[in-house]
């Protein structure tokens, strides 16, 4: 805890038996209370590599959910085991799990409600491996979401992110997609409450190991990126009305 607020990591799995390991063991467990494995029916032996590390919470699909799926089954379990703040980490030892404790004070002080771990603050994209075409996909991107948003986010597309449940009942991020969109339309659903988002340099690392998508998908990511950035405007225009941004029930 960090000033009685209890912090979980939630981690969203598929096939990540080869680095749950090494990403759970970085965990600092001084201030992280609870850990919670969703194993969207991984096709390798990561649910019993996490029984093994001794995660008590592991969630695991009966039918692959994809990756919107999974973070809202992370979600809504850490809040119904009563987290304040919840950490979701990929556990692909993509991110540095260690971090966390520099993204939770922040929350726990009230100084933001929502973190990000930006690869593109500083020099890490670059330096650890990210592919130049990602890299400039991502630049664009964001450019063109923050303009549209009228914010100033270094990159929408870190998968490194901190929360408090305030925000979490706030948004109606059941209601995103299951695709890997999700993570931007939480974003926008953010920003539509009226809540800010801080950043802090992340170094991340690319290797065989560590999850990407394809070429289609990107294409089909970079499009609904650019709709949901234009759905946001459109509705606070008044010009249309979104269920994403609807008020959540939770």
């Amino acid at each position: 805890m960090i000033d009685s607020k209890k912090i979980a990591v939630v981690l969203p799995a598929y096939n990540a038996a080869k680095t749950l390991e090494i990403t759970y063991k970085e965990i600092p467990f001084d201030v992280v209370d609870f850990v919670i494995l969703v194993d969207d029916k991984s096709q390798d032996d990561t649910v019993e590599v996490g029984k093994k590390l001794g995660i008590k919470h592991i969630v695991a699909h009966d039918e692959n959910k994809g990756y919107g799926g999974n973070q809202k089954s992370c979600y809504n379990k850490a809040l119904e085991l009563g987290a304040d703040i919840v950490v979701m980490l990929h556990p692909d030892y993509q991110y540095t799990p260690k971090l966390i404790e520099s993204m939770t004070y922040l929350i726990a002080n009230d100084v933001y409600p929502v973190v990000l771990g930006s690869r593109i603050l500083g020099k890490g994209a670059l330096r650890g491996g990210m592919p130049f075409y990602k890299y400039f996909a991502n630049r664009l991107l964001t450019f063109a979401q923050n303009l549209l948003m009228n914010q100033k986010l270094s990159e929408y597309h870190t998968g490194y992110r901190a929360f408090s449940a305030e925000v979490l009942r706030a948004i109606n991020y059941n209601q995103n997609s299951d695709d890997f969109v999700f993570d931007n339309q939480m974003l926008a659903q953010i920003f539509f409450a009226g809540y800010e988002i801080a950043e802090i340099t992340c170094p991340t690392k690319y290797f065989d190991d560590a999850s990407s998508i394809n070429f289609k998908r990107s294409v089909k990511y970079g499009l609904g990126v650019l709709g949901t950035s234009f759905a946001y405007r459109f509705q606070k225009w008044g010009m249309a009305k979104y269920r994403i941004f609807q008020k959540s029930a939770l």
